[in-house]
Order: C-alpha cells, then sequence, then structure tokens
C-alpha cells in the first residue's frame, strides 16, 4: 500500500506551511480583508504583489503594491521571476517567487491576493494551494463598493461588474467561500481563519510545492 502523509502534528511537530490564495471580484474587499488581517497581526507572509499600474491615494510601496514601470514588470517576466502574471484591466500584475519560496520554506503560512485568473494558474503549479473565493453580499452591494472608490468611470464600473459576473462562475475551482458583507469584514477575516485552522488540523495534510 502507498506511504500515506500524516499530519507532523500528530509526532509533536509544526503543522506544513500553507499556500491561501485570497481571490474574487474586483472591489470585493480583497485588500480590506487582507489589511485587517495584518492589523490583527494574523501570523501570515503576506506576499506583495508587483504591478506597473498608478500608485492610488492612500497606497505605500511595498506594502500595498511593488509598484514598477511597465519595463521593469517585462523584464521580471523574461526572467522569470514571478510565479504568475497577467494584465489585469490595462496593467500587469504578477507574484515574486522568490518571496512565496522562501517564506514557505521558512515554514510560515503564505497568501497571495489574486483575480480569478491567477487563482487558477496558481491551483495548477500548486495543486495543494487553498483556493479562497471572496464573494459580495449581492451585486448591488459590489457596485456600491466601486462607486465609493471614486477611481473609475460609470463605464468602467459596469464593465467590471460584467467581468464579476463571469468571474462568479468559477466557483468550482476554489475549496471555499467566504462572503464579504459590507460593514461585516470581522466576520469574513474569522472565517478565514476558521478555514486555515481546519486545514491545518486535516488527518492527511496539504503540502505544497513550488
Amino acid at each position: 500500500m502507498p506511504v500515506v502523509d500524516r499530519n507532523p502534528l500528530l509526532d509533536g511537530l509544526p503543522a506544513y506551511p500553507l499556500l491561501i490564495v485570497i481571490s474574487g471580484p474586483s472591489g470585493v474587499g480583497k485588500d480590506s480583508i487582507l489589511n485587517r488581517m495584518r492589523e490583527l497581526e494574523v501570523p501570515f507572509h503576506f506576499v506583495v504583489t508587483a504591478t506597473d499600474r498608478p500608485m492610488r491615494e492612500g497606497e505605500r510601496n511595498g506594502y500595498d503594491y511593488h509598484f514598477v514601470t511597465t519595463e521593469r514588470f517585462r523584464e521580471m517576466i523574461s526572467q522569470g521571476e514571478l510565479i504568475e502574471w497577467a494584465r489585469v484591466y490595462g496593467h500587469y500584475k504578477g507574484i515574486p517567487a522568490f518571496e512565496v519560496r522562501n517564506a514557505l520554506a521558512s515554514g510560515r503560512d503564505v497568501v497571495l491576493r489574486l483575480d480569478v485568473q491567477g487563482a487558477v494558474t496558481v491551483r495548477r503549479l500548486a495543486p495543494d494551494s487553498v483556493l479562497i473565493f471572496v464573494a459580495p453580499g449581492s451585486m448591488d452591494e459590489l457596485r456600491t463598493r466601486l462607486e465609493r472608490r471614486r477611481t473609475e468611470s460609470s463605464a468602467e464600473i459596469d464593465r467590471r461588474l460584467s467581468v464579476a459576473q463571469r468571474e462568479m462562475e468559477a466557483l468550482e475551482a476554489f475549496d471555499y467561500i467566504v462572503i464579504n458583507r459590507a460593514d461585516r469584514l470581522d466576520e469574513a477575516v474569522a472565517q478565514i481563519q476558521a478555514i486555515v485552522m481546519a486545514e491545518k488540523l486535516r488527518v492527511h495534510p496539504r503540502r505544497v510545492t513550488l
């Protein structure tokens, strides 16, 4: 019979580190969830995405994103420095490979914030990753979130909502769904923490190779 990997907790060892992907439509509150987890000092390594889009008011380089020029981003692609990358709404976004691998090697759980396309790509590269889809309470609620950002035109908001409807059809590629309702951010964060705890306690745990 094949040897089945058992949970190292049974031998008094730390649980295997997880690769957790937080995904969902634009404007659903992925950034708010991650920022709240940071405030609560949840012991994850939060990978910072690289992008060539302009920095928005209130954002910090190296914290919200690694803001780079388009030329530098294309250089990162050609040199294989990214685990995953895509062009989203006219701008590049990608995940630096060294940051993820170093964190996993040190035993830390890694959290990635990705669009749906990126999440599916990571699942192909790392089948044992944990994919969490963050959904809005309703599409009307999502429209309100996008309007409050004041970073897109009315036409752009309509476009993002249309994309969000298509992205909802990709749920089958994910392991879990978390509903991020308006003014109930801590509930969404608690659900993600519960998912991580359950994954740590699996009899036959995931082992991420990347």
